[in-house]
């Protein structure tokens, strides 16, 4: 994998309907980093990232991948460069999960062709990297929400993309897995090259993990850049409506925020 695909938007707008949810966006994907999009709800986060991933048509402006418009690409060409986890994904009744990661390697195959030896050592290297290979043979169905998430993250790596977008990876994940999962998508950007580019809820994971930070307010980028450039007390208060305090985090030397509540104001 390379760094070399560029994903940009341009003029978006977007919305479902008669409702508009993000208004004459433009944003440059970082490549070969990770991207962290973050913003409090219904502030176009999820919508952003479905059109990046060509799940949703703009009502203006285009998304352009490597400089064409997504839009002209043939769907299994995209998903040869671009993988998406969805929110709330589902799988097919009774599937094994060896099964449902093996599906990842769809876009790279011909119609009616064998599996290779490299897609089976691909699907073999998601579950173990996602720590799931003793659950192989088990029925998506028996599993826990933190065991499905992590083989919807495998069938995502199993896709070997370039560009790999994840909207809230770390649902359903104790406090122990969402930092296994953070790490193995910095392990993915380091030793790949590969983009990566999430939506997030926690703030503080998101400032630690993340390159570079999205932050969206009413549909629209507020601020974009490093981590240490941005995020201030006053930035989350504008976007969040929270007082709070930004220290440094201990582990990562990144700001970390203190949301101060009623109860709780010095």
């Amino acid at each position: 994998m390379t760094a070399s695909h560029t994903l940009t938007a341009n003029g978006l707008t977007l919305g479902y309907g008669d409702r508009t949810v993000i208004t004459d966006l433009d944003l440059a994907i970082a490549p070969g980093q990770i991207t962290a999009i973050v913003g409090s709800n219904g502030c176009g986060k999820s919508t952003l990232l479905r059109a990046l991933a060509r799940l949703l048509r703009p009502a203006a402006g285009e998304v352009r991948l490597d400089g064409a418009p997504l839009r002209s690409m043939h769907t299994k060409e995209v998903a040869r460069v671009v993988g998406l986890l969805p929110q709330s994904p589902l799988a097919p009744e009774g599937i094994a999960v060896a099964d449902l990661v093996g599906r990842g390697r769809h876009p790279h195959q011909k119609a009616l062709a064998r599996w290779s030896a490299h897609d089976y050592a691909v699907v073999a290297d998601a579950l173990e990297a996602t720590g799931i290979t003793d659950l192989a043979d088990r029925s998506v169905d028996e599993l826990s929400g933190g065991q499905r998430q992590r083989v919807w993250i495998a069938m995502a790596l199993a896709q070997e993309t370039d560009i790999l977008l994840l909207d809230e990876p770390t649902t359903f994940l104790d406090v122990a897995h969402q930092i296994d999962v953070l790490d193995l998508l910095t392990d993915l950007s380091v030793s790949r090259g590969t983009t990566i580019v999430m939506v997030l809820h926690d703030l503080n994971l998101a400032a630690r993990y993340a390159d570079q930070l999205v932050a969206m307010k009413s549909g629209r980028v507020h601020a974009v850049g490093a981590p240490q450039q941005i995020l201030t007390s006053e930035l989350v208060e504008e976007v969040f409506g929270m007082a709070n305090v930004v220290t440094e985090d201990p582990a990562s030397g990144k700001p970390m925020v203190t949301p101060m509540g009623r109860h709780h104001v010095r």
